[in-house]
């Protein structure tokens, strides 16, 4: 069979190793416009804050990598053009100039995603980075080493990372975010305003509802001005972290898109043409929590999809399970990690939520040492199943997160939760799990409404308190 793979970062990158490992007689060509494959862009920040000190660790794989496997890879090559019906593409040779045409049999499409880039007076100023690729890192990178005062456009996972680690080597750092909070896809109010006070507690400027109308420049001054619905900032460079938006232009008209553009594919990640599926950064995903499809442009859920592709070409035998997003930063020594719906996005899907928050310590006083530990977990009022968790705490409760990822995936509910049968030992928890505990917190605000009946209470571990 002639498989061709468009795209190699995660998802097509780990398909093309699953493809060659277990059907090594595959005629497998791959087609990738750079030649830095498997590149982790979320090491960025740790290269920009010093804890990698080589940007070229960040790989996993190379073009030789996959050549020695038995692919034929062609790097620095634009595919132009693909015809569905004929089971042809179009590519460019970006260093010749060559164009050529291929065939396929099965066609993978792990075309990724771009920077959404807002459409701003001033966008292409020089001055005016982008952030997701490895040039684009490094380009980043000497602009900090030369320049002071840089501003960050956009408050989300990279945004907030970005931030924090300019912050650490010195830099004057301003964020601006449109909306009224911080990581506004991930965690709810509270855990945004910790956030904020995070960052300014390190100097950093953080402007939220501030919303960005243009950049401009003049020859005398060496500096650039983002001008916003808040006034005027003087900045030496700025970082666009603005979201991402999928690369799918090839099958324009060809296949099923969603309304922003992304793929739809069913289960077995087959687009509504059966010889073509498309894996990562350019479909959509099922969002378990709310049973739908979303957008979800994470490197976890593009690997994956990438390994299921690689065996349901051959054979739909492997069924994508969704996903909950899940997700953690550290910020300033805490671990802050999320997992499924925030309250707020919950209420907006129609969803008759609610939420507890747990406010305690992950493991015992008496212990040598312990740290403070918040949970917010969210919850469905009617079935009682679990929608998400916010956990954060200097302890490193981010596995907790994946616990919790595994409950809403099976549609636990927090009855569940709370006496789902986990470890004790002082080294490492209470009798009760701190999971278990924000759970029965849950139990006993239904039952305070009148909406259940049992009332648990912890025998005095932790002492949580519990807010809405």
């Amino acid at each position: 069979m002639k498989v061709i793979i468009i795209g190699c970062t995660h998802a097509g990158t780990v398909a093309a190793t699953e493809i060659l490992k277990n059907h090594p007689e595959t005629d497998l060509t791959i087609y990738e416009r750079t030649d830095n494959f498997s590149f982790l862009s979320c090491g960025i920040s740790l290269y920009l804050e010093g804890k990698v000190k080589k940007l070229e660790d960040m790989f996993y794989s190379s073009p030789q990598e996959l050549r020695d496997m038995g692919a034929t890879v062609h790097d620095k090559h634009d595919v132009l053009k693909v015809d569905a019906n004929t089971h042809t593409i179009q590519v460019a040779n970006m260093e010749t100039g060559e164009v050529f045409n291929d065939t396929y049999d099965k066609l993978i499409m792990t075309t990724g995603s771009s920077v959404k880039v807002p459409p701003l007076y001033g966008i292409d100023n020089t001055r005016v980075l982008l952030c997701k690729n490895y040039q684009q890192a490094q380009t980043i990178y000497k602009a900090a080493k030369k320049y002071h005062n840089i501003a960050i456009i956009g408050a989300g996972y990279a945004g907030v990372e970005f931030a924090e680690a300019l912050s650490e080597t010195g830099h004057q750092v301003s964020l601006f975010q449109a909306r009224s909070q911080v990581l506004n896809n991930y965690v709810d109010g509270t855990m945004s305003n910790w956030a904020v006070q995070q960052l300014q507690d390190h100097h950093v400027a953080v402007h939220l509802e501030t919303e960005v109308s243009a950049f401009t420049s003049t020859k005398a001054s060496d500096q650039i001005t983002i001008e916003t619905n808040q006034g005027d900032f003087k900045t030496d460079i700025a970082l666009v972290s603005t979201g991402f938006t999928p690369n799918t232009s090839l099958l324009s008209s060809q296949v099923d898109v969603e309304r922003h553009g992304s793929f739809l594919t069913n289960r077995y990640l087959q687009t509504s043409n059966p010889d073509i599926y498309a894996a990562g950064d350019c479909c959509m995903v099922r969002f378990n929590p709310t049973g739908t499809p979303a957008y979800t442009p994470l490197a976890s859920v593009a690997i994956r999809q990438g390994m299921l592709v690689a065996h349901n070409i051959f054979g739909h035998t492997h069924p994508y399970i969704g996903t909950q997003a899940s997700s953690a930063l550290s910020l300033y020594d805490h671990a802050l990690a999320t997992t499924g719906l925030t309250l707020t996005h919950a209420l907006k899907r129609g969803i008759d939520a609610d939420s507890v928050t747990f406010d305690g310590t992950w493991r015992p006083g008496y212990m040598p040492s312990t740290d403070p530990l918040t949970i917010v977990l969210v919850y469905d009022k009617g079935s009682r199943r679990i929608l998400g968790a916010q956990l954060l705490s200097k302890h490193d409760i981010t596995q907790s997160a994946n616990a919790v990822s595994v409950a809403i995936q099976n549609n636990n509910t927090i009855d569940d939760l709370a006496f789902v049968d986990m470890l004790f030992q002082p080294n490492f928890d209470y009798p009760f799990n701190y999971l278990n505990q924000v759970a029965q917190l849950a139990i006993n605000k239904e039952a305070d409404a009148g909406r259940t009946e049992p009332r648990f209470t912890a025998p005095g571990y932790s002492k949580p308190s519990q807010k809405s």
